[in-house]
């Protein structure tokens, strides 16, 4: 390839069943193959028990049931989530997961346990990465260091911020974190030049996406996404050991449970799944000893019935991203088809139904990602200039405000980067330090949105409330990660935070947001309302008090006693009503009433500063 190759960036998708590295010159991408010539590596890692790597790839695959309890698949599953989240998978899992003890208890991140040790998702996904560093190092005849690594497009910050510390450790920098989805439309836009609507549908081993993007000259807008970060062909295999195990205890008592069992099953039924694929039935045999053989053969139909409900989800989300784009799905002109288990002729027939038409399978759905991560890499490296990326993100975030309401600051689907930056000021006189808890949700109150993370603003000088002026700046990069800022502008005073969450998203809990999102959207709206009506009349009572106690006596008694009653009655009908009409009623009518004291404390004011000149 010349001297030039030390410029390449590779472009690497980090599956939950199979990773793939590729990159791409003047001929266009290609994938990059291991020393047997295998272009894909089993993203499965066998540990000795001190914690070294005993098999990586194709072998630890093939020998996991002879080591069960220290053979690691699916680990992408587990990137970024916090212990409590994994309890359904691990129920499922040959390997131990534990809550790690070491380093930031309060992080309560799940790891694995090999032996006494403890390996986190990111050290054990950084064993695959390295491997294809070696790979391409090996291929380019140089030491790559810098990759695109690619990840679900509804992938979190937390998520994000574990596969770039995969990538870290492996040894590479990890130039771009880039969306699925996203990297299987630039492959397959790569030769076209005319104006589409494409929708890109990625159902890969353990998680699922759905991404509008429109192409037109070169660029690629995303215009919406949707997904579920726990939906995958792993769902698929666990349904049909379910249904094996089940039947297994009702014939012969026996639950097959152990960890070597587990490994069997799942390899079992994954074997099985692929078969149905290219068969209209499949034999199940498990030799059971002492003569006891479970036998009975898995009609396609059958299959179809057990992942239904599965596919039924992922139509789901197609509809509520085709919402948020503002499409039909007679607006979309082609469905590319991403990941392994589009393979599976039901879920490719349910999709042509949902979109009416024809999915398009040209390309290779498990390696096309890994093709548009090249391509990518090679925009960044200034190879390409002829293509263009404009993503979004997929959840709102916001910080919680006085009262406990969910300020929004970028609303779901903005395009990335972004910035955002919106004025707070303090509601106490005095006033310090202000807490900044960050949250993502599409809900209007802090309560049913998740806290990504707090940090403080402090050494605020004391002022009354309502002068200090706090600019909070949310910025989400071109990898959708987010750092906040806080700057009090008088003081100067700055703090800040790069948003590293301790848990993931599930996939029920983005459908729960989305969801009640519309369902409770009136509710919300109204709350919110009352709470910021609240806070103002706490303000403007505050206030008030404040100049009756400085110049109260220069008003008539009458007048004076008026304003007192309607101030504290104003208060108690805050606090009791929830009728916002009536609050902004009577608050305004305060306003009204409190205009003379309001023009005794200005001249107040004025008279005390041309004191102080003289």
């Amino acid at each position: 390839m010349g001297a030039s190759t030390e410029n390449i960036i590779v472009g690497i998708d980090l599956g939950t069943t199979n990773s793939l590295v590729a990159c791409s010159d003047e001929a266009g991408p290609r994938l990059i193959p291991g020393p047997n010539g295998e272009v894909s590596l089993p993203s499965v890692v066998a540990f000795n028990v001190d914690g070294s790597v005993r098999h990586l790839g194709r072998e630890a695959r093939a020998r996991a049931i002879e080591f069960p309890e220290t053979t690691v698949h699916s680990i992408k599953r587990l990137m970024g989530r916090g212990f409590a989240e994994v309890a359904t998978e691990v129920a499922r899992l040959p390997y131990g997961v534990a809550r790690r003890t070491g380093g930031q208890a309060e992080q309560d991140l799940a790891a694995v346990r090999i032996g006494d040790r403890e390996i986190t998702p990111p050290e054990i996904s950084a064993r695959i990465l390295r491997e294809l560093k070696s790979w391409a190092s090996a291929d380019l005849g140089f030491g790559v260091r810098q990759a695109v690594v690619t990840v679900p497009a509804y992938f979190d910050d937390a998520q994000r911020q574990a596969t770039r510390d995969a990538g870290r450790i492996a040894g590479l920098e990890v130039v771009r974190i880039l969306n699925e989805p996203t990297a299987a439309a630039l492959a397959y836009g790569m030769d076209r030049s005319e104006e589409a609507t494409i929708a890109a549908y990625d159902l890969g081993g353990g998680t699922f996406d759905i991404t509008i993007l429109q192409l037109h000259g070169g660029v690629f807008e995303v215009l919406s996404t949707n997904g579920d970060t726990h939906l995958g062909g792993d769902d698929f295999d666990h349904e049909i050991v379910k249904l094996a195990q089940r039947e297994i205890h009702e014939r012969f008592g026996v639950d097959l449970d152990a960890p070597a069992a587990r490994q069997a099953l799942r390899k079992f039924s994954e074997e099985v799944k692929i078969g149905l694929s290219s068969k209209p039935a499949q034999t199940l045999e498990i030799d059971l000893g002492e003569d006891r053989v479970y036998q009975r053969t898995l009609e396609v139909t059958e299959f179809e019935d057990l992942v239904g409900p599965w596919t039924e989800r992922t139509l789901k989300c197609c509809a509520q991203a085709l919402k948020d784009a503002g499409k039909t799905p007679g607006d979309i002109e082609q469905v590319v088809m991403v990941g392994g288990s589009t393979r599976i002729p039901y879920v490719r027939r349910r999709v042509g139904e949902f979109f009416k038409r024809r999915p398009y399978t040209a390309l290779n759905p498990e390696q096309v990602v890994a093709l548009g991560a090249a391509l990518q890499a090679s925009v960044l490296a200034g190879g390409r200039r002829d293509l263009m990326l404009l993503d979004v993100t997929p959840l709102s975030v916001g910080i919680e405000t006085m009262g406990g309401a969910m300020g929004k600051l970028i609303m779901k689907n903005t395009r990335v980067p972004c910035q955002v930056s919106e004025r707070f000021t303090t509601f106490q006189d005095g006033q310090t330090s202000v807490k900044i808890n960050v949250l993502q949700g599409e809900r209007e109150l802090a309560v049913d949105c998740r806290s990504l993370g707090e940090f403080d603003l402090k050494g605020i000088p004391p002022m009354p409330a309502g002068l200090p002026k706090i600019d909070v700046v949310f910025l989400i990069d071109q990898n959708g990660i987010l750092t906040v800022t806080a700057r009090e502008q008088r003081s100067g005073r700055e703090a800040s935070i790069q948003v590293i969450p301790t848990h993931g998203l599930t996939g029920d809990e983005v459908d729960r947001m989305e969801r009640e999102s519309v369902e409770h959207a009136i509710g919300d709206m109204t709350a919110h309302r009352l709470i910021d009506l609240r806070n103002q009349v706490a303000f403007d009572t505050n206030k008030a008090q404040q100049m009756l106690e400085q110049c109260g006596s220069s008003l008539e008694e009458a007048d004076l006693e008026r304003m007192v009653r309607e101030m504290n009655d104003l208060r108690v009908f805050a606090a009791a009503s929830t009728d916002c009409d009536t609050i902004q009623q009577r608050l305004q009518a305060f306003g009204h009433l409190t205009v003379p004291l309001a023009e005794l404390g200005v001249s107040l004011a004025l008279k005390e500063a041309q004191g102080s000149e003289r």
